[in-house]
């Protein structure tokens, strides 16, 4: 079976649910130039990459700025390849041959955006993907995260996709948007889930649990407008739950709780 996006906390569930000995898992875009495919079947992967014979693929993993999404490049002015369990961006070197060639969107403005130059070497190009993977030593590849999605909190940077993730897990697998919020008096965003619950049946206890401590410490699907919205009890119709540092436990955020957040008084 091949598969496009098969996430990775369903993938041996799925095939055992199936009979199902193998998925075959393929990553690239249309109008990309550089296509990575799993088809050994390692759970979870969506590609891979030679880590004994990188030359041979044009495509790459580089580190780039979390804040900016800017390439990060050292004294030469060349990208950065990233290290085996260091994400970056995938990016696919342009080469003048038929398959190599980056033809461009519509817009040219937009084209622009999609192509990097001085990569590998002085005067090369390569389409940026604008996505986060990461390969481990064995060069298997991994989706991450899409660039823009990610924020920052307490120094840490929290990939939606990941916490997304464990929190449909947790979930039973039921549908789940992370994003990031600001909130007064702190740094960074702090991070909000909106989960398809109607049954309110998630289990705020071990979802605490499961999820890494630097994850965001309020809780509550299109993005845009949720990030509108923020956090405040008065504007949002649903349930909003809270991390309480000191109870270790999600609370529901009343009126009074969430004056306390915006002065700066509660413990994020």
């Amino acid at each position: 079976m091949f598969g496009n996006g098969v996430r990775p906390q369903i993938w041996n569930e799925f095939t055992e649910r199936f009979n199902m000995p193998r998925i075959a898992e393929f990553y690239g875009a249309t109008e990309g130039i550089a296509n990575i495919m799993n088809i050994e079947g390692k759970p979870g992967a969506c590609g891979f990459l030679s880590v004994l014979f990188p030359m041979f693929y044009p495509a790459r993993l580089i580190r780039v700025d979390p804040e900016t999404g800017e390439a990060i490049r050292d004294s030469r002015g060349l990208c950065i390849v990233c290290k085996p369990g260091e994400p970056g961006e995938f990016v696919g070197k342009i080469r003048d041959t038929p398959l190599g060639d980056f033809h461009g969107y519509a817009d040219k403005k937009a084209s622009e955006k999609k192509v990097i130059h001085d990569v590998f070497q002085k005067g090369d190009s390569a389409f940026a993907s604008g996505d986060i993977l990461e390969m481990d030593e064995f060069g298997y590849v991994y989706f991450k995260d899409r660039m823009g999605d990610t924020f920052r909190w307490r120094g840490e940077n929290v990939s939606t996709t990941e916490v997304e993730g464990v929190v449909s897990m947790v979930a039973k697998h039921k549908d789940a948007v992370v994003y990031g919020v600001e909130v007064p008096n702190t740094e960074g965003r702090a991070g909000m889930a909106a989960i398809v619950d109607p049954e309110k049946e998630v289990d705020m206890d071990k979802l605490s649990k499961e999820l890494p401590t630097y994850l965001a410490r309020t809780f509550k699907l299109k993005k845009v407008a949720l990030l509108k919205e923020g956090f405040n009890p008065q504007e949002i119709k649903d349930q909003i739950y809270f991390l309480d540092a000191k109870k270790k436990a999600y609370v529901p955020l009343t009126e009074e709780l969430y004056k306390k957040i915006m002065d700066g008084k509660a413990g994020l």
